[in-house]
């Protein structure tokens, strides 16, 4: 699925480490969401990588997503993997 490829991305990323993708959706079609796959949105996206903790980390994961996905960054929440 979708969380896989951008798991698979984000691993990729120097710094990041392993990472856990969950992507909220909305199946109404509104023009805030950011992903259309026909009748789910994603409206949102949850990270959590072991790099987590790092500003600098933070900074391109936030990065990537955007360029990915096109959206802001106040909708990729980022937290540190226990």
């Amino acid at each position: 699925m979708l969380e896989e490829k951008l798991e698979a991305l984000l691993e990729n990323v120097d710094g990041v480490g392993k990472v856990q993708v969950i992507l909220m959706t909305d199946e109404k079609k509104d023009g805030q969401s950011f992903y259309n796959s026909g009748t789910i949105q994603v409206t949102g996206v949850l990270i959590s990588a072991e790099g987590g903790g790092d500003p600098v980390v933070i900074r391109e994961i936030q990065e990537a997503v955007m360029a990915l996905f096109q959206v802001d960054a106040h909708r990729i929440r980022i937290m540190k993997m226990k």
